[in-house]
């Protein structure tokens, strides 16, 4: 992937101040990931802050090799089965039989994910049970779009789980995950390294496979 399509993927909010006052309105944005200058600035800004890791300057270092390993949608994938696996304790305690077929019907094999011990053994500390069950909870309850309401919440928490992750063994992953999506105060990770390993290889091989 070149700089120019890698920017082009960045979310807008990376390039305002952290308060939210704008460096450079759209239009100006723009522009400037059209030219060679433009990208080359906008590249050091990034990197000087939450790109580092993936585009800082380095002998041998290719920015483009991340993001063309996970494309959007490859990672959107990704984070939504981190999520479910996430909340596999809130989902497993849940045996109503309307939650339970809306889940199904909208999360269809990946609702298997929550189930299945061998990836997860479910076990988390009774505030972490208490708080996945109240957010599940309330996007259940949404009355136009649960499944787009369980989808926002799955892939919240699957790119809190993915980039807490990311931050110890792929720091460049960490950074892209971040950069796709507007800066904010992500949810509290509490998966084990090895399932998360596990789902993240998985996605891999289907990546490299497609």
């Amino acid at each position: 992937m070149s700089l120019q399509a890698l920017l082009a993927e960045v979310d807008h909010d990376w390039h305002a101040a952290p308060g939210g006052e704008a460096t450079c309105d759209a239009a100006l944005l723009a522009q400037a990931r059209e030219s060679a200058l433009g990208r080359r600035l906008l590249a050091r800004e990034l990197a000087a802050g939450p790109g580092a890791a993936l585009l800082a300057p380095a002998p041998g270092r290719d920015a483009g090799a991340v993001a063309r390993r996970w494309p959007r949608a490859s990672l959107s994938a990704l984070s939504r089965d981190l999520g479910v696996l996430a909340f596999a304790p809130a989902i497993r305690a849940e045996i109503r039989r309307e939650p339970v077929r809306r889940m199904k019907a909208a999360l269809g094999s990946s609702y298997l994910l929550a189930l299945d011990q061998g990836v997860w053994n479910g076990r988390a500390t009774a505030e972490v049970q208490l708080a996945l069950q109240a957010h599940l909870a309330r996007a259940l309850l949404s009355e136009t779009a649960p499944a787009e309401a369980l989808f926002a919440m799955f892939e919240g928490q699957g790119r809190a789980e993915l980039a807490a992750w990311a931050r110890q063994r792929d720091p460049a992953l960490a950074d892209w995950v971040a950069l796709l999506h507007p800066r904010h105060a992500q949810a509290p990770a509490h998966l084990p390294e090895k399932p998360v390993l596990r789902v993240v290889t998985h996605h891999e091989s289907r990546v490299a496979g497609a």
